[in-house]
């Protein structure tokens, strides 16, 4: 089981700019698995961090964290989907963990992550003074000083051996890894043969036999590189260039004037779509 979390980090540059600082230990060896600075602590700031988990060391079995709103529903909202399946959408980095098979743990206080706790204090003593002596003033060169410098000597010095040396750890490739590591909602196709999503329109080239895809329902992705690629099952349709990645919005909306007097009438606004949920929802895990 590895332990995840993320603190806010008083300095970087000279010009006192505020960041976030996250980090993943293992909980069995203490060793410092990952490590990311990163504007504020987010859902697109933990699936960077799982990206860096997973090509340095694989699947973890399970990790355990706060209850962070990037990490865990923290609203009571229940739409009627939701009560109709007995569960509520997870987050886009709880349907990640759900989809690579990594059990979430929420922690229900800070004691109960103690390691992760600890080793940040030990963090927060020493990146700031090593950040000035190498005059590191962006966020970008920090995170390549974090990974190729600062934390093999860091585990070095303070990571365990393990009493086994066979690894908890499932291997994955790198192209799984960015095509599950994502941002994912399920949508429809609308008359157009085009999905409409974030302010951006997805034109989905006709099927065998130029079939159309209207009405369907599909799985549009947007990757950490910033592509989008829509699925059908198992097939990808269509493909959009990078545009910048966004942190999701929950919010509320009503659909009427009456929208007090049925659940239905609340909406959830997720970028114009509801996230997918794998495990219950329209698409199966391998999807």
């Amino acid at each position: 089981m590895i332990q995840w979390d993320g603190s806010p980090h008083p300095w970087f540059g000279k010009r006192h700019l505020p960041c976030c600082l996250l980090a993943a230990v293992d909980d069995a060896t203490t060793t410092l698995l990952a490590a990311l600075f990163t504007p504020v602590e987010s859902s697109e700031g933990y699936l960077r961090l799982l990206d860096g988990i997973l090509k340095t060391h694989g699947i973890p079995m399970a990790i355990y964290h706060d209850q962070h709103s990037s990490l865990v529903r923290t609203d009571g909202h229940w739409s009627l989907q939701e009560q109709m399946q007995g569960r509520q959408f997870p987050t886009h980095v709880g349907r990640v963990l759900e989809e690579l098979g990594i059990e979430s743990i929420p922690a229900t206080s800070p004691q109960a992550k103690g390691r992760i706790e600890r080793t940040f204090g030990t963090l927060q003593d020493r990146l700031m003074p090593e950040l000035r002596l190498a005059n590191i003033a962006s966020i970008q060169s920090a995170n390549a000083w974090l990974t190729a410098e600062f934390i093999p000597r860091y585990n070095a010095r303070f990571a365990l051996s393990p009493a086994d040396g066979s690894s908890a750890f499932v291997s994955i490739s790198k192209k799984e890894i960015q095509h599950r590591v994502a941002f994912a909602y399920e949508a429809t196709v609308g008359n157009d043969n085009a999905v409409r999503l974030g302010g951006i329109v997805i034109d989905i080239p006709p099927g065998p036999s130029r079939r159309s895809y209207a009405k369907a329902n599909v799985l549009v992705r947007q990757h950490l590189d910033g592509s989008w690629t829509v699925s059908l099952g198992s097939q990808q349709i269509a493909a959009h260039s990078p545009t910048p990645l966004r942190e999701p919005v929950r919010s509320w909306k009503a659909r009427g004037k009456h929208h007090h007097k049925t659940p239905r009438a609340d909406l959830q606004v997720y970028i114009a779509s509801k996230p997918a949920l794998p495990s219950t929802g329209t698409f199966s895990l391998g999807s």
